[in-house]
Formats: structure tokens, sequence, C-alpha cells
């Protein structure tokens, strides 16, 4: 998601509910959370992690806390995991400019600059990375020579708006939600030149294909770990005052999608008043939980939320910044990265990413 001088978080819905939620990141410490180096460690067990239900208990490791690896970027996004180089790759969209994080020693550096203010990037199963490009209005593979390959540049003859997260599917084919965010410092769109949309890029022919539109503006998507199931978030309320705040759920039909509901609400209750901000990015676990980033409220409610496979809330993960995205990584893939607005977070969990790419 980029900015955008209608984002939700400008409005003054959600201005005056970021002013009434009580406690910040930390909130069984009482006080604003230092991560700063040098600082006093987290007493365990992670008082950042939050059991809502039963369910979630199982996920959260008794001697994990939420790490910030890096910091300092105006709008973090798209992190992606490359288990062969063992590090991660993820993008500053406002800067033009992706980094590098090493599993290794935890250096980082740049990745590529510029990036054509890449936004979403995810490997495929060939581990070629593949990023959304807000000032090119594409989609692009990087050859495992270096060389760049253009996906996906128009539809119906008029350039794409500004494509936003993007996932492979295991029978090679790409699929990318085009919501059209990306404001003119992002290189992105100003004005929609076509309708808001998710595509399926078939790995064979390359052609491409709208497979729904019924979504205000799509945002992130992750597939079930059986990927019979398309997850997408809808973050529209940002422009339409009559979209839901909402995480939106399709069956996949081959290269089709049906249906279309919603599979988890972004409101919930928060020092005793009823707040709804949006997801962002979204990945599944192995069991079909759905960890979505989430934000755009305040203290108590940005962060990570943790849906069961019902669609019900069962946990957060707090954090003191907006959550753009995140994805599961490490060896074990067991290891959750989290971009925040200005900084790089992570997490061990008790369970694993459900899918390599």
């Amino acid at each position: 998601m980029g900015f955008t001088k209608n984002s939700p978080a400008l409005t003054r819905r959600s201005f005056l509910a970021a002013t009434v939620v009580a406690s910040g990141a930390s909130l069984a410490h009482g006080r604003q959370r230092d991560y700063g180096q040098g600082a006093p460690p987290v007493r365990y067990p992670e008082p950042d992690v939050v059991v809502l239900d039963k369910r979630f208990g199982r996920y959260k490791l008794g001697n994990a806390a939420v790490q910030r690896l890096h910091t300092g970027m105006r709008w973090a996004e798209g992190p992606a995991w490359n288990n062969v180089g063992r590090y991660l790759v993820w993008s500053d969209v406002a800067e033009d400019t992706k980094y590098r994080w090493l599993a290794d020693d935890g250096r980082v550096s740049v990745f590529q600059t510029p990036s054509n203010h890449s936004n979403g990037n995810t490997f495929d199963f060939q581990g070629r990375l593949i990023s959304c490009e807000h000032a090119t209005h594409r989609v692009v593979r990087r050859e495992h020579n270096g060389t760049l390959t253009v996906l996906a540049e128009q539809w119906q003859g008029k350039p794409l708006n500004a494509p936003n997260d993007v996932v492979a599917h295991p029978d090679g084919s790409v699929w990318f939600t085009d919501p059209g965010y990306g404001s003119l410092y992002e290189g992105g769109a100003k004005i929609l030149s076509i309708k808001e949309a998710v595509y399926r890029i078939d790995g064979r022919t390359g052609r491409m294909e709208m497979v729904t539109d019924a979504v205000f503006k799509p945002n992130g998507l992750c597939f079930s770990p059986d990927y019979k199931r398309l997850y997408v978030a809808e973050t529209g309320s940002s422009h339409y005052p009559q979209a839901p705040r909402s995480i939106m759920a399709f069956e996949v039909d081959g290269e089709r999608l049906r249906g279309g509901k919603e599979f988890a609400s972004m409101k919930m209750t928060v020092g005793g008043k009823e707040v709804a901000g949006v997801a962002d990015g979204i990945r599944a676990d192995v069991d079909g939980n759905i960890w979505a980033g989430c934000g755009w409220v305040g203290p108590g409610y940005d962060g990570v939320h943790v849906f069961a496979p019902e669609g019900e809330r069962i946990g957060q993960i707090l954090l003191p910044e907006i959550c753009s995205n995140l994805c599961f990584g490490g060896p074990a893939r067991n290891r959750l990265f989290m971009t925040a607005s200005q900084s790089l977070y992570s997490l061990y969990v008790e369970t694993q990413g459900a899918h390599i790419a």
C-alpha cells in the first residue's frame, strides 16, 4: 500500500480513533517500548504478542521477542525471503530502493537502487525475484543472470495503475493486485487508467487475465495452504467510503476465481472503543491461519492481526508503527518478518509459512 492524501490515516474517523486508543506498544509495560541499540531486554513471555483466543496460544513461543532489525526507511514494504541465499529483500517504496538483510550477521545493504519505486516482492518456485514497480506500472522478474523480464505492464492496451503485491503459484503462474496506490514521489498512478483489479499471469504462455475486479482496492493477497482459496485485503476505504474494511476470500477454480465473500472484518474493540483499520499484506501459515499487517488506527491496534481459518481474530503482535506487510522466512520458515512504516521487525513463532514463495 502506498501513501495517498486520502489514506485512511488522514480521515477524521481514523484520527479520532487513534487519539482514544489507550496505551501503546508494550501494553503490559504501560510505557512506550525502547527498541534502540542497548535497550533493556524484554522479559519473557513477550508482552506484545497478545493471545486473544486460546487457539493462538500454541503459536506464541515463550522465549521469543519482537526485534527491530533495521530502521530509517520512509515507507517499508514487500518483504520476501530467499532461503538459498539466507537473506531478506524488502522495498523502501518512497526512497526508490530495495534493501537486503543477511541472516548470517544481520548486515543490511542496498540491493537495488533505483528500484522504480518497487512495492511488493516475492520469489517464485525457481528462486527468481518478482517485483511490483510503481514508477513503470509493471510487474518484473529478475532472472538468475540479473536481467529483467517484464511480466505485465498493460491491460487491454492501457497501462497498469501501480501494481502493488504479488504471489507465485506452483503451476508457474503469478498473481498480483493493481489497486492504484502510489503518490507522485512513488511514481505511481495519480489518476487511474483502468479499474482496480486482481490479475493472473500464466506461467506457460505469459497471457495475463483479470481474475476479479469485485474488490474496491485489492491490496495484499495470499493463497490458502492448499491453493484452493485466494485471500485479498480490501483497502478501498481510503478512497471509497462504502468499501468494507475487511479481508475477502475467493475460491480458486483453475485459472479463475469464484464467489467472493468477507473472510474477516478489521473492526475490533480497543480501549473500550470500536475501531477499524485496514489489512495490507497477508500471508498464510501451514495451519491455514492468516497473518495480516494492519494499521491506520494507533497503539493497541497497529501491528499484525492473526485470524483462524474460520475468520476469527485470535491473536495480535503489537508494533509501534503501522505494519504494511510481512512474510515467513528463516531456514525453517518459522521467523515472521514485518515491514512497518520506517522499520523492519522479526519474531520467531511456533508455526511455519504455508508456502516457499
